[in-house]
């Protein structure tokens, strides 16, 4: 590393997380398979249990990709980048569509899903988000019956200062305000009774 680079520490530290936590978790699938095998396990609290499980593995891969590490040389495809949604949203009160067809280069999905866990944050009972891009350009739309206010943050996102104490919950807000500044992006915070929409442009 030359003097003038400066690391990542925030997706060295996430990929680190990531990568520790994902072997444990995979052996204690391991165990289960091996629980299921024999007479004795019960089908209702081993569900529950492989439920679990498969919420934390899919937890983990979406943290990756938000808080990892990302260079401009590593790229996701579609599949896989639904199939992370759906392993963390597909079963909740939040339901995220992926509309983005072929290739996204691994910076500009980590963009992606920090805008998507900026838009989660404002939906206080759920709902839905859906995801578009156009060419550098995206999209994330978030529906629900009812809008926390976020104002501050949205100012953050925006350029202004946030009055509020940054909470762990809420750590998504500057990565994403970093990470677009990284890819010389914009972005724009619209919000309202019915939603909020949240773009990222060309500055």
């Amino acid at each position: 590393m030359s003097g003038d680079e400066q690391p990542d520490l925030p997706g060295l530290l996430g990929s680190r997380l990531c990568h520790d936590l994902i072997s444990p978790v995979g052996a204690i699938g391991n165990g289960l398979e091996l629980l299921n095998m024999s007479s004795g396990a019960r089908r209702e609290e081993m569900q529950l249990v492989a439920d679990s499980l498969a919420q934390a593995q899919a937890r983990i891969r979406f943290y990756r990709v938000a808080f990892g590490l990302s260079r401009e040389d590593q790229a996701m495809g579609t599949p896989e980048l639904c199939d992370t949604l759906d392993g963390v949203y597909g079963a909740g009160r939040l339901h995220v569509v992926w509309d983005p067809v072929g290739e996204v280069a691994r910076p500009a999905a980590r963009l992606a899903f920090l805008m998507v866990l900026c838009v989660e944050a404002a939906l206080a009972r759920g709902g839905r988000i859906t995801v578009s891009r156009d060419r550098r350009s995206w999209r994330v739309v978030g529906t629900g019956p009812r809008l926390r206010d976020l104002g501050p943050y949205w100012a953050l996102l925006e350029g202004g200062l946030c009055d509020e104490v940054l909470t762990p919950e809420r750590v998504q807000f500057p990565l994403l305000v970093q990470q677009a500044g990284t890819l010389g992006l914009r972005l724009a915070v619209s919000a309202g009774d019915g939603g909020v929409t949240l773009e990222a442009t060309p500055a």
